[in-house]
């Protein structure tokens, strides 16, 4: 329990150096628009306030009682707040660290500043970047601590049953910030696809959709029609990207691609095993089909990998249904 008390001062240390050495910097601010001002370092004013807030009501319990008896209760009535303020922080981190790389890259000024404010004897050391990272920290450790106070608790106890909701509301809110995270990266993905799709012919789609994430993506070879024995060049090459709810078949030219046809996942695309030896076709083939696609008819082709391991990927993935 002195630990919990002791590592949430020693946190608000931490957030203190942050918000008035560096969020507070005037240096810092000239050499920097208002909009990455705020990505770089999001709500952290609002996440010291609750820090502050919680550790002063951890101090007013012990000095009811030294046991802090009733620690699970403290922690519960702060955990709506937590939840508000860490999730969103959290989720921003990915935004955050792109931001403070870029700026390292190609802001002299700011590099210059913030090397000036590292090089202060109050970050002791400590890169923005290790001040940055704190928040994310503190909600995963609070959770540790709560359950080694768990295992010390006398089964029996009062306090007992919120100590267990406090670590499951402190889990709740770990578990949201490695969604939003999860999330965020996703929609990231997506819209950098999407700027690298040319749909040319054939009819667009929105891309960047509310729960949609890349399941895999990747080069095969499609064997054409005319290929014989005697072709000097028996396949074209295409490009798939595979979501949890599209495909998307492209042929790839300077990191760009051109839409060919697409279909609707797993609905439309079907997965067929084929008996490669008596076929006479390559060992790492299986056969396409899309029931329904852009083009309005059902389309079957023969893909082929390039790895044996690539193609029991390419088979999951296509026999999966999300």
């Amino acid at each position: 329990m002195f630990e919990l008390i002791g590592s949430e001062a020693s946190y608000l240390r931490s957030l203190g150096v942050a918000v008035s050495h560096f969020y507070a910097s005037k240096a810092l601010k000239r050499t920097l628009s208002q909009m990455e001002h705020h990505i770089l370092f999001s709500n952290i004013l609002r996440v010291m306030a609750a820090s502050e807030k919680f550790l002063m009501a951890l101090e007013m319990r012990l000095g009811e009682s030294v046991f802090i008896s009733h620690i699970g209760e403290v922690v519960l009535q702060h955990c709506p707040e937590f939840h508000s303020l860490y999730v969103p922080y959290v989720t921003n981190m990915m935004y955050q660290e792109a931001l403070l790389n870029q700026l390292l890259q190609q802001n002299r000024d700011f590099l210059h500043s913030i090397k000036k404010l590292e090089s202060d004897p109050v970050c002791q050391r400590q890169s923005l970047k290790s001040f940055l990272v704190l928040p994310f920290q503190r909600i995963t450790r609070i959770k540790l601590i709560l359950e080694s106070i768990l295992k010390l608790t006398e089964s029996g106890s009062d306090s007992i049953l919120n100590l267990k909701k406090a670590i499951e509301a402190i889990h709740e809110i770990v578990t949201e910030c490695n969604k939003g995270v999860r999330k965020m990266k996703q929609i990231e993905e997506l819209v950098c696809i999407e700027m690298l799709l040319d749909f040319g012919k054939v009819k667009s789609v929105p891309l960047v959709v509310s729960e949609r994430f890349l399941v895999r993506q990747g080069p095969v070879r499609q064997l054409t029609a005319k290929a014989t024995y005697s072709s000097r060049v028996p396949f074209i090459s295409v490009y798939l990207h595979l979501f949890n709810d599209l495909l998307i078949i492209s042929s790839k030219k300077d990191q760009r691609f051109t839409v060919l046809d697409y279909a609707k996942f797993p609905t439309h695309v079907h997965l067929e095993h084929l008996k490669t030896e008596v076929l006479g076709v390559p060992p790492d083939s299986f056969l396409l089909r899309l029931s329904q696609s852009q083009t309005g008819r059902p389309t079957a082709m023969i893909l082929v990998t390039h790895t044996r391991s690539d193609k029991e990927a390419w088979v999951t993935a296509l026999s999966s249904k999300p």
